[in-house]
Formats: C-alpha cells, sequence, structure tokens
C-alpha cells in the first residue's frame, strides 16, 4: 500500500507543475532553462550533503543511464506542458504504461499477467476516451508539444524499468543520478536551442526576479516527488508503477480545469474515472502466485 502511495504522490507533483512552469515561463524564463537552473542547484546541494552519493556510480555504472533517461523525461515533458494543451500532453505522456510492459517484459523478464493487461487495458480506454472528441481522429503527434509529451513517456517508461533494474544501488545515488541527469541533459538543450535561436537565455533583471520564488517551491516538490518515485517504482513491478502514474492525468485534468487552463466535460470524466479504477486497481492487486498475477503462459 506505501509504495502505491507514494507513487499517486509523485503522481500529484507532476500534475500540476505545469502551473509553476507557466508561472516561471511568464516571468522570462523559458521551461527547459528553469529545468536546467532548478535541477543544477538540486544536484550541487545533493552533492555538498551527500558527496558519498557519487561513489555509487562506479559500482553500478547503468546509473548514468538512468540519469540521461530522466533527464530526456523532464525536458520533454516541462517543455511540451508549458506549449501545449495540458490534459494532451499529459495524455499523450502517459501512453507510457505500454512501453513500461514491452520495457519490463524484455529488460527485466516480468512477463505481463492477465491482470496486468486488464488494468493496462482499462487505464488506456480511459485515455482514448478522453482524446477521442467529436470530429477528432485517434490522436497522432500533430505538433512539437505532441511530440515531445510521447517522447517523455517513452523516457520515463525507461525510468520505471532501470529503477528497478538498480534497486540494490543505493538510494541517494539514484537521487543524484537522476537529478544530475536532468542538469545535464536540460542545460545542453538550453544552450544548444538558444545558440540556434529557438529560445531566448532567462530573463535576470530586477523585475523578473520573481520567477526564484516559484523555481524553488517546484524544486521543492520536484526533491519529494523524486523520493517517492524511487521508494514505489523500486518496489512495484513496472507494469503496476506504469499504471497507478496514470492518475496524474486525473491531477493534470482537475487542477488545469479549476486554474481555467482547460474545460472538463463528461467525456473527459468518464475517462478520468476509468484511469482511475485502472490505478486503484493495480494499488490493491492481490500477491504475486494469485491467478490475477501468474505470469501469462510462454
Amino acid at each position: 500500500m506505501a509504495p502505491a502511495l507514494a507513487l499517486l504522490l509523485n503522481a500529484f507533483v507532476w500534475g500540476v507543475s505545469w502551473f509553476p512552469f507557466r508561472q516561471i515561463e511568464a516571468h522570462g524564463v523559458h521551461p527547459v532553462w528553469a529545468t536546467a537552473l532548478i535541477y543544477i542547484a538540486i544536484a550541487l546541494a545533493l552533492s555538498m550533503v551527500r558527496p558519498q552519493a557519487w561513489r555509487g556510480f562506479a559500482a553500478w555504472p547503468r546509473l548514468a543511464l538512468l540519469g540521461l533517461a530522466a533527464g530526456f523525461t523532464n525536458v520533454g515533458f516541462n517543455w511540451a506542458v508549458t506549449q501545449g494543451d495540458v490534459v494532451r500532453v499529459v495524455l499523450l505522456f502517459y501512453l507510457m504504461p505500454l512501453w513500461s510492459v514491452l520495457l519490463g517484459w524484455a529488460f527485466l523478464g516480468e512477463r505481463p499477467t492477465p491482470g496486468a493487461l486488464l488494468r493496462v487495458a482499462l487505464a488506456l480506454t480511459g485515455v482514448a476516451v478522453v482524446l477521442k472528441a467529436p470530429g477528432v481522429e485517434w490522436p497522432v503527434p500533430a505538433s512539437l508539444p505532441d511530440w515531445l509529451g510521447m517522447a517523455a513517456g517513452f523516457s520515463f517508461a525507461v525510468v520505471n524499468v532501470l529503477l528497478r533494474d538498480l534497486h540494490a544501488a543505493p538510494g541517494m545515488s539514484r537521487a543524484l543520478a537522476m537529478f544530475a541527469g536532468c542538469a545535464v541533459v536540460a542545460g545542453a538543450t538550453a544552450l544548444a536551442a538558444t545558440g540556434l535561436g529557438a529560445m531566448a537565455a532567462p530573463a535576470m533583471t530586477l523585475a523578473s526576479v520573481g520567477w526564484l520564488g516559484w523555481a524553488a517551491a517546484l524544486g521543492l516538490g520536484l526533491v519529494l516527488g523524486n523520493v517517492c518515485l524511487q521508494y514505489g517504482a523500486a518496489r512495484l513491478a513496472a507494469s503496476a508503477t506504469a499504471v497507478i502514474m496514470l492518475s496524474e492525468v486525473l491531477f493534470a485534468s482537475v487542477s488545469s480545469a479549476a486554474l481555467g487552463a482547460a474545460t472538463l466535460d463528461g467525456r473527459v470524466l468518464l475517462g478520468g474515472v476509468l484511469i482511475v479504477a485502472a490505478a486503484a486497481w493495480s494499488s490493491f492487486a492481490r500477491t504475486p502466485g494469485s491467478d490475477d498475477d501468474r505470469p501469462l503462459p510462454t
């Protein structure tokens, strides 16, 4: 129960993160630059408090891959959610359960159980209900935010699989890998895009420093979310983690509607109910060895 609740808290942090990122952007700081600056600060702080965390990289070289996957996840999601429709981006991001089940099967040997497949199917049905608006064909990437949302979802599935694979690595080393990876990937992306003229450098005038408060609050939330993600993902199957994290769709939909960034109608509410039902089913699934969790025959 505790791992599932931890993942739900992480989903809440990310489900509402679009709002502070948009506030930061309103002060003249592009979300990719904000991501880089926030994670540089977090990585430096963790390095000073727990310098021994770097030692884990020698024993667990795949921590570098975890960092890169986390970095691409954050850059893609944070950029997309501030440029596109919040609910659409989050839903495209959460095509991730398919990637997680396939990656978990391929790299962790976690053959999907009948129950896992049914839960994923229920959750994806909810996603389809939300996206299949009248007159809109089955969603395909139609813009940069769409592509970024889907790419971020795939990267997050890789993060989930690597967290399971690296469950024996020190927790602080895993956290440092993710924070440092986000700082490196976001920083490199921001510098390259600014150099090419695709985005502006951060505004650092006295009139624009209001973004610092939003960045500090967001940074604290991201640290808490990372701790919860590590705790939950390291203790649950990749498929279960993927479905539980779908609750972020509900958090993003409700928060964006409440703050005037989206409109919730019956179709969206129905899809949200299906997604939450799948997440609840995953949270209270029976223990391994039961009929529900017996692997499919090969």
